[in-house]
C-alpha cells in the first residue's frame, strides 16, 4: 500500500482481539532486524485494552501499547508505523493516543525506550535513565538479547510536570 504524505487519512482506535495478525505481522519485520522485541500472540491477547493501532481503509499501518508497572508508572511500547507511512505525523498521533490512555487510567509517569528520543522529547519527554526503573529492568530487560549493549535512551513524561497533556 502506497500513501502519499499529504493525503494520509488514518483512524487511531482501541486494538481488537481481530487485529492481532496485523499488529505482529506490522512489527515482524522490526523484530526481524532487532530493533524491537518480539511479542507474542498471547501476550497481545492478554493486554489487548492496552493497545491501540492506527488504520487506513480497515488497514492497520500503526500500533502502540502501555504496560503498566504499578498504578502510577507505565511503558510506551511496541510503537510501529508501516513504512509506507513514516515521516508522516502518525508516529507522534500514536504516541499521543498512549499518552491519553496513561492519562485516563491515572498515571503519573510514562516510561519510554528508544532509538528515537527526539520524537519523545518534541512531546514532552525528558531524558533519564534505566536504572530509575528497577521493575522495568526486572521484568523486559534481563530477557533481552541487547542487556549488556543496550542502545536505547530512556525518557520519562510526567503528568504534573505537563499539565497541558
Amino acid at each position: 500500500m502506497k500513501h502519499a504524505k499529504k493525503s494520509i487519512n488514518y483512524r487511531i482506535r482501541p486494538a481488537q482481539l481481530a487485529d492481532i495478525p496485523d499488529i505482529l505481522a506490522l512489527f515482524a519485520e522490526e523484530v526481524e532486524a532487532g530493533r524491537m522485541l518480539p511479542r507474542s500472540k498471547e501476550n497481545l491477547q492478554a493486554g489487548i485494552q492496552d493497545w491501540r493501532v492506527a488504520s487506513i481503509n480497515n488497514e492497520i499501518v500503526g500500533c502502540v501499547s502501555l504496560v503498566f508497572f504499578n498504578p502510577k508508572l507505565c511503558e510506551i511500547r511496541s510503537l510501529a508505523v508501516d513504512e509506507t507511512c513514516r515521516n508522516s505525523g502518525l508516529g507522534k498521533k500514536l504516541i499521543e493516543a498512549a499518552l491519553t490512555l496513561a492519562k485516563e487510567r491515572s498515571a503519573e509517569d510514562v516510561l519510554a525506550l528508544t532509538r528515537a528520543p527526539w520524537v519523545f522529547e518534541r512531546l514532552g519527554f525528558q531524558k533519564n535513565e534505566i536504572k530509575n526503573f528497577p521493575k522495568k529492568v526486572q521484568q523486559d530487560c534481563q530477557a533481552c538479547p541487547f542487556i549488556n549493549d543496550c542502545d536505547e535512551v530512556a525518557l520519562l513524561y510526567q503528568f504534573k510536570e505537563n499539565v497541558a497533556a
